[in-house]
């Protein structure tokens, strides 16, 4: 079985701690690893971060510049032959485990894709009602029992003779953000079935400037809008809408009521962002740029 690990950075000298941890992986007998980087910025300024990292498993770089994620996924798919492409961030560390763990549960539930958690690792700086609700981990999601989407921070995808093979990520969303659920939304319409392995955990450190209300307001209303995506046709659409309208409007109520409760205005305040990101996303309102930027 051949795997290939899908890294997209930018500007982020962390992609070495990233790939050390990738080095560090315990590898199942039956697998042969790569490793693949697609670099977006206009200049190869991660080449010397990736091509100088030791380690037995080996390290292609990819030069995909245009400050567009969607493009340096799509290099990275471009680019592998593979039986399955595994997803990580550049600003995340790999536990040891993490990919025997995602191939293992693969293999039990005979899923196409296996998403994992993303959980943050938040400093002493951070507020106690940010940690407390542990608003920076991604997590993956199920609706009625089932998982019908994911995100790149931590994924295992069935990739060589799929009949998603062809499949590439969204240009139009690869500076607004939404770009993997949209993927694997389209994926999972194409009769991709996916599964969790929530013991494939990797760690991601929070950085300051993530650590205010406002980065999570913006982020809430962005998640919103990527989830529009899951109605297809207008009825759907609207019937979509029409409800996160209404959340929105009982989640801001909800935000009043406890005005004097930190953890549970928050807690409601972003709900209502989520949702109003939602009824964006199904009027087709202009997304906002935030990558590359």
């Amino acid at each position: 079985m051949l795997v290939d690990i899908c890294v997209c950075t930018f500007r982020r000298p962390h992609i070495a701690k990233t790939l050390a941890s990738l080095q560090a992986l315990a590898v199942p007998r039956e697998v042969t690893l790569r490793v693949l980087v697609a670099d977006n910025d206009e200049t190869d300024s991660a080449r010397p971060l990736v091509e100088n990292q030791p380690g037995e498993v080996p390290v292609g770089y990819i030069h995909a510049p245009s400050r567009n994620i969607s493009i340096a996924r799509n290099a990275c798919l471009e680019a592998s032959d593979a039986d399955w492409v595994a997803f990580i961030d550049d600003d995340e560390l790999a536990d040891p485990d993490w990919l025997e763990a995602l191939i293992a549960e693969a293999q039990a539930s005979g899923a196409d894709a296996v998403f994992g958690p993303a959980r943050a690792v938040y400093s002493t700086q951070a507020p106690a009602w940010m940690v407390a609700q542990d608003y920076h981990s991604n997590l993956p999601e199920t609706r009625g029992g089932e998982v019908h989407t994911g995100h790149t921070c931590n994924a295992l995808l069935r990739w060589a003779g799929t009949r998603w093979y062809k499949e590439r990520f969204d240009l139009a969303r690869g500076q607004t953000g939404g770009e993997d659920t949209e993927f694997f939304f389209r994926l999972h319409r194409l009769g991709a079935r996916y599964a969790v392995a929530w013991e494939a955990v990797v760690h991601e450190e929070v950085t300051p400037e993530r650590l205010t209300y406002a980065w999570l307001e913006t982020r809430k209303y962005r998640s919103g809008q990527s989830y529009a995506v899951s109605a297809t046709g207008s009825f759907a659409r609207l019937k979509l809408g029409c409800l996160a309208a209404l959340k929105a409007g009982l989640s801001s109520s909800m935000a009043l009521a406890n005005v004097f409760n930190t953890d549970r205005r928050m807690f409601w305040q972003l709900r209502a962002a989520l949702h109003r990101g939602v009824v964006a996303g199904c009027l087709s309102l202009k997304e906002g740029a935030h990558y590359g930027h």
